[in-house]
């Protein structure tokens, strides 16, 4: 499966459900052209998230809890607006330690990403985990994703350490999409 996930911090919320209905429909009909299966993911808003029916949403760090988004979802789900709308969202949540993928992981959520493994290019100071602290996170009983400094060239030797799959940023808006993920699929 694959995971898209809308991070526009800038947007107005407004803004930010009409991108993500537009995404939605996108994903929506490459699926039924045969596409592979695609969720949306929408950046900390579930209020969004639910609006658009998107498949769940993406945590940040320090955020509401998996089960906080949970109960908000199951409420509208349950209520008149949400007949025949996903019951159960898909959420990941961003970790930056070894305690908080384990947080994740005991919140039950649904995977963790995990940052930086290689670096983080607009935060030179932070220090990398490298592959080791990698292998030690995807310990866990949820699946991680690696996030940080992903490349074609090391994106194998991630999951090689344990990593249920790659999460980037910079290595799809500076290339081809297209051509990274067949990369990645191959």
């Amino acid at each position: 499966m694959d995971y898209i996930q809308l991070r526009e911090k800038d947007l107005s919320a407004r803004e930010l459900e009409l991108l993500a209905r537009e995404a939605k429909r996108a994903i929506d009909g490459a699926m039924r052209d045969g596409g592979r299966k695609t969720v949306l993911l929408v950046n900390s808003r579930t209020d969004v998230a639910l609006a658009a029916r998107a498949d769940g949403v993406h945590l940040p760090a320090c955020d509401v809890t998996p089960e906080e988004v949970r109960t908000v979802w199951r409420n509208f789900a349950g209520g008149p607006a949400g007949a025949g709308f996903v019951s159960t969202p898909i959420i990941g949540v961003s970790c930056h330690a070894l305690e908080e993928v384990a947080s994740a992981a005991a919140d039950h959520a649904s995977f963790a990403v995990f940052a930086p493994v290689f670096g983080k290019k607009d935060a030179p100071q932070v220090k990398p985990t490298g592959l080791d602290g990698l292998r030690r996170a995807c310990f866990t009983e949820i699946p991680v994703l690696a996030l940080g400094g992903i490349t074609l060239e090391n994106a194998r030797a991630c999951v090689q350490a344990g990593a249920a799959g790659v999460a980037a940023i910079r290595m799809f808006q500076e290339n081809d999409i297209a051509g990274v993920v067949r990369a990645l699929r191959g």
